[in-house]
């Protein structure tokens, strides 16, 4: 058994004991966003991955350093990474949530996405694979809107549990139909196997779809939390 546990959190307030707990790097990540709400999103990212990180390890959150050097390209905007711990760590936020699951050492991805916006012709064509096209047929905009996004948050969720991101074509994807249990059911892209991913659909909150995946042959087990500083 897998157990994932993921934690959400609005947007925090800019305030100085959250902002205490960047490091340099992280703070100039924080300062290059323009948005506030861009920047409240990061910085809530941060403090909720670090407080997470610091319960599962035992430790203080402003104890906690990462190291989220991209694995491809060394730039600072990789998956955070504790240096020595066995703990995998994802971030997703969309909108007015943010979320962070967490795992002991399994690869695992996270994310989250508003559906309050539309799923137009395009961005369908483009993302999902015929079967999943075939399953929105008939849909009102509601539906298919709720449809669409539950098929695209499993798509990133397991692409972020492989680290590869978009690399991964996402029409090369199948998952179950968006109305059952979640499941991986054909991959053209090797670094992802049905055998062994396992995901499910999460809660989340009124308005959000939401999905967590692992890289694993064993049974997946998510818990979702509210936290709040």
């Amino acid at each position: 058994m897998i157990d994932v546990v993921v934690w959400w959190s609005a947007p925090l307030a800019v305030e100085e004991r959250f902002l205490g707990l960047l490091d340099e790097t992280e703070q100039g990540r924080y300062d290059a966003y323009r948005q506030e709400l861009d920047k409240r999103r990061f910085l809530t990212g941060r403090v909720l991955a670090k407080s997470l990180a610091a319960e599962r390890l035992g430790t203080t959150a402003a104890e906690i350093k990462f190291d989220s050097a991209c694995d491809d390209c060394g730039k600072p905007h990789g998956r955070p990474r504790v240096p020595g711990a066995d703990l995998m760590l994802s971030i997703s936020h969309s909108g007015e949530l943010i979320g962070v699951a967490a795992t002991d050492g399994t690869p695992v991805g996270l994310d989250v996405e508003t559906v309050k916006r539309r799923a137009d012709a395009s961005l369908i064509e483009y993302a999902l694979s015929p079967a999943e096209r075939d399953a929105l047929k008939g849909l009102t905009d509601d539906e298919r809107a709720t449809a669409f996004f539950t098929y695209w948050t499993r798509k990133e969720a397991v692409m972020k549990a492989t680290g590869k991101g978009l690399k991964i074509p996402l029409q090369s994807i199948t998952f179950s139909p968006y109305n059952e249990l979640a499941v991986l059911v054909e991959s053209g892209d090797p670094v992802l196997d049905p055998a062994s991913t396992r995901l499910t659909d999460l809660k989340a909150a009124d308005g959000y779809r939401a999905a967590v995946a692992v890289l694993s042959t064993d049974t997946l087990s998510a818990i979702e939390l509210p936290w709040s500083p």
